[in-house]
């Protein structure tokens, strides 16, 4: 089941445009043809199984692998016409498994997070250092501002990330499971703040989720991959249906309704337990 929200055609106001993007390796085809824009001011839930594509997806949009074929293009322009300064001001990507052992403080590495508008040589002015503080005042955590980093919580720790993405002062933001090692309080915190983000800053941000009942209550749009396919383009409420759950993750599914929200409930076959024979009992 697809349903595609948008055409791979370049428009004026979209962030990314994708149009027949895929990726070989050796035979075996990781990624197949797709077609997908992405606008400013949506938070969008890249889902589906383990191995289905979807980071492999996220580094196409940050440049940190090329495509084998297909085109990309960033505000209308072709991802390979950007020069590296010029994107990493308008990007920011954050991998699936950030270092811990940084050695900084969080306000340290938030103010990393300006390093593509002055460069290495450049000056860390006073408007750098103020548009960090803000980013931490945005994402609450200039409580921890003179904390190591190795310190800090998984919760705590995500969030001076996402402070130091802010920070960057980028119109997309990329993010690879930044929940995979959270508790789901911590989940919820961090995924409040990303839709917060996205909504006040207008930003198109693109978020790889394992839980979809996280992606259903926490995102705009939800694109779901299969085996390197694109098999669902929906708004949350669409998808969160049995037929669109099984195209994605190839089990019976059930959608419950709590409080206005579908959740997800998954159809376990019955188990049987095995019984020794009464002989064979330690």
């Amino acid at each position: 089941m697809t349903t595609n929200l948008s055409s791979g055609s370049p428009g004026p106001q979209s962030a990314f445009s994708l149009d027949k993007v895929h990726f070989k390796v050796g035979d075996r085809t990781i990624l197949h043809p797709l077609d997908l824009t992405l606008y400013p001011g949506e938070v969008v839930g890249l889902i589906g199984q383990n191995g289905s594509g979807k980071s492999t997806l996220l580094k196409f949009l940050a440049r940190q692998n090329e495509p084998s074929g297909g085109t990309i293009h960033f505000e209308n322009r072709s991802l390979t016409k950007w020069g590296a300064r010029d994107f990493a001001k308008r990007v920011a990507y954050l991998p699936q498994d950030p270092p811990i052992g940084t050695g900084l403080t969080a306000r340290e590495l938030v103010r990393l997070g300006r390093y593509p508008w002055h460069g290495a040589l450049g000056r860390f002015t006073e408007d750098d250092a103020a548009k960090a503080e803000k980013a931490m005042e945005m994402t609450d955590t200039l409580q921890f501002a003179e904390r190591s980093i190795d310190t800090l919580s998984g919760g705590e720790r995500q969030r001076v990330w996402l402070a130091m993405l802010v920070a960057q002062d980028a119109g997309c933001l990329l993010l690879d499971e930044p929940t995979s090692a959270l508790d789901i309080a911590h989940q919820i915190e961090v995924l409040s703040l990303i839709r917060r983000l996205g909504h006040t800053r207008n930003l198109c941000v693109v978020v790889v989720l394992h839980d979809v009942n996280m992606a259903a209550r926490f995102c705009d749009r939800i694109v779901a991959l299969r085996n390197g396919c694109l098999v669902a383009d929906e708004t949350p409420a669409n998808f969160m249906t049995p037929s669109a759950l099984s195209s994605v993750y190839g089990i019976d599914m059930t959608v419950l309704a709590q409080l206005g929200t579908p959740r997800v409930g998954v159809a376990v076959p019955a188990y049987k337990e095995e019984r020794l024979p009464a002989s064979r009992v330690p």
